[in-house]
């Protein structure tokens, strides 16, 4: 008998948001994009500083709307100009995916897997985040994403993206948070915040990072550097949440999606939806 040598199956490549653009717009996830038309584009701008804060957050976000769908990225000043509402409303799904600055391709990608798999439908837990202030309910929204962290007493968080009530209740689950942000220089607390997200990702037990790092380009790097060292990545998204969501299992282990209308521009009860993969508590 004459023996034949096997070859090892190559490993997969690694998941990338830019390979998920390409399987959407070839027809993978559902009707080619060139069919759709992007009903509306929204550009916000808004600031926050919560009580006993001494940090104003300046938030830009870029929406689209698709029928019955909405998507949207944070983007940083400047990177987008008002104009965009006129310029890519009505236009079509695959022009704003292939052409469009990133944010604007992030809103439309997440628009178009929102409306083929809206969050309330996709089995996530979902979380009622209550009447009330802005303080209020973003310490809800926070405690929320950190409880996503199936962490351990002096666990390093990696935290990219930094939001002051999430770094308190990252603490109060016993967790050290190691913050990176490229627009705070320290937390409400004092603690340092550093601009190298390669330091807190080398050092980290668990990251928690922003849905904005799909925007700024950097979440790919997150994702295979947690990949690599086997490191939990919890997201919380506003920006591209279910574009995150397409992740899960390929590097993210939870994931909490805030869709639009966000938390911070309503009063009222709203929904967040927490997703687990399999094995998490």
């Amino acid at each position: 008998m004459t023996s034949h040598p096997t070859t090892a199956p190559a490993p997969s490549p690694a998941p990338t948001v830019d390979a998920l653009i390409a399987a959407v717009l070839a027809g993978e996830h559902g009707p080619l994009p060139s069919e759709l038309v992007a009903t509306s584009v929204f550009w916000i701008h808004h600031g926050t500083r919560l009580a006993g804060g001494d940090t104003t957050y300046l938030n830009q976000y870029v929406l689209v709307r698709l029928g019955d769908s909405f998507g949207g990225c944070a983007f940083e000043a400047g990177e987008i100009d008002p104009s965009v509402c006129r310029d890519a409303s009505g236009a079509p799904l695959d022009v704003l995916l292939r052409e469009a600055p990133r944010p604007l391709r992030i809103a439309a990608l997440d628009a178009y897997l929102s409306a083929q798999r809206p969050h309330r439908d996709a089995g996530a837990e979902p979380v009622t985040l209550p009447a009330g202030t802005p303080e209020v309910r973003a310490r809800a929204r926070d405690a929320a994403i950190a409880g996503l962290l199936d962490i351990g007493p002096g666990a390093r968080v990696g935290l990219i993206g930094v939001v002051n009530p999430l770094v308190a209740a990252i603490r109060e689950r016993g967790g050290v948070p190691l913050a990176c942000d490229f627009n705070l220089r320290s937390t409400q607390w004092g603690d340092p915040v550093t601009t190298d997200m390669h330091e807190v990702l080398e050092h980290a037990d668990a990251v928690v990072a922003t849905g904005m790092t799909l925007g700024n380009g950097s979440f790919d790097t997150v994702l295979d550097r947690c990949r690599a060292r086997g490191v939990p990545l919890v997201v919380y998204a506003q920006s591209g949440s279910a574009v995150a969501r397409a992740f899960l299992g390929s590097g993210v282990t939870a994931l909490s999606a805030e869709p639009f209308p966000f938390s911070q521009f309503s009063a009222d009860p709203t929904t967040l939806y927490r997703y687990r993969t399999a094995g998490q508590p």
